[in-house]
C-alpha cells in the first residue's frame, strides 16, 4: 500500500521546530507548505492536509490568513481529512462556522487534559491524559454540528465533524520545543519559572502517550482513500 500523501500547511513563523516535529511524528510524505510566506498547494491532490500552530491569531488582519482559510475551505468541502493542531484547531474551527476567541488569560504547560465524545481521534489514549498546551484563544463556539472530542478546565481541546479533526494542545512537541516556546513568552517570571520546572523528564514522557492522535489520523485518513476506491466501504 502506498503512503499516505498529506499536504503540511506550516503556519508557524519561524518553522524549523514545528517541522521537525511534524516530520518525526506523522507517518506520511509531507507536502511542506509555508502559509505564512504566502505557499498555499496548487491542487487538492492530497490524501489528508495537517495545519500546524502559528503565534498568530486566526481573526488577525495578515495578509497570508485570508487565502489560508480559503484554501482549507476548499479541502474541507473536498472531504479531505484535516487535522489541525492549536492554531490549525482553531482555525478549522472558523473555517466550519465556529467562534475563536480570546480567553483573556493564557494556558501553558503540560497539563491534563480529558477526551469526551469521540475515541476515533483518541484510540489508545487514557480517558485523562497529560499534553503540553500553550495558547490564548480558544473556540468559544464550536462549528454548527460538531461534536466536542476534549476539554480541560481552560478550554475546548479538540473536536470533529465528519472528516475534520482539532486538538488545542500540542501533541507533537517534544521537550525542546517546549522549553523554546515558553521562554519565548511574555509571563510574570515567577509563572515562567513553574512553566520551565514542569518540563521534566517525566511529563514529556506522560505526553507521549497523546501522540496517538497522530497515528489514528493517519489510519483515518488511510480509511478514507479505500472507502474513496470503495463506494460500500463505511467509515466510523
Amino acid at each position: 500500500m502506498s503512503r499516505l500523501r498529506i499536504a503540511f500547511i506550516n503556519a508557524a513563523h519561524e518553522g524549523d521546530d514545528t517541522r521537525r516535529n511534524f516530520r518525526r511524528e506523522l507517518d506520511a510524505d509531507l507536502a511542506e507548505f509555508d502559509a505564512t510566506g504566502g505557499d498555499l498547494p496548487a491542487t487538492l491532490d492530497f490524501d489528508g492536509v495537517v495545519v500546524s500552530g502559528s503565534r498568530s491569531s486566526v481573526y488577525w488582519d495578515e495578509e497570508w490568513i485570508q487565502p489560508t482559510k480559503a484554501w482549507v475551505r476548499d479541502a474541507v468541502e473536498a472531504g479531505l481529512p484535516c487535522l489541525g493542531v492549536c492554531w490549525g484547531h482553531q482555525l478549522l474551527a472558523d473555517v466550519l462556522g465556529g467562534e475563536v476567541a480570546d480567553m483573556g488569560e493564557y494556558e501553558i504547560g503540560y497539563r491534563e487534559v480529558e477526551h469526551t465524545g469521540d475515541a476515533r481521534l483518541f484510540e489508545g489514549v487514557d480517558r485523562r491524559f497529560t499534553a503540553f498546551t500553550t495558547h490564548s484563544d480558544a473556540v468559544v463556539d464550536l462549528p454548527p454540528g460538531a461534536t466536542e472530542i476534549a476539554t480541560n478546565d481552560y478550554s475546548n481541546h479538540g473536536f470533529r465533524k465528519g472528516n475534520v479533526f482539532g486538538v488545542q494542545f500540542h501533541p507533537e512537541y517534544d521537550a525542546e520545543t517546549a522549553e523554546t516556546v515558553t521562554r519565548g513568552k511574555d509571563l510574570p517570571e515567577e509563572r515562567l519559572e513553574a512553566v520551565l520546572d514542569g518540563i521534566t523528564e517525566e511529563n514529556y514522557r506522560a505526553a507521549c502517550e497523546a501522540k496517538l492522535v497522530f497515528e489514528n489520523f493517519c489510519a483515518f485518513a488511510r480509511e478514507v482513500r479505500e472507502s474513496d476506491a470503495d463506494p460500500e466501504a463505511t467509515l466510523a
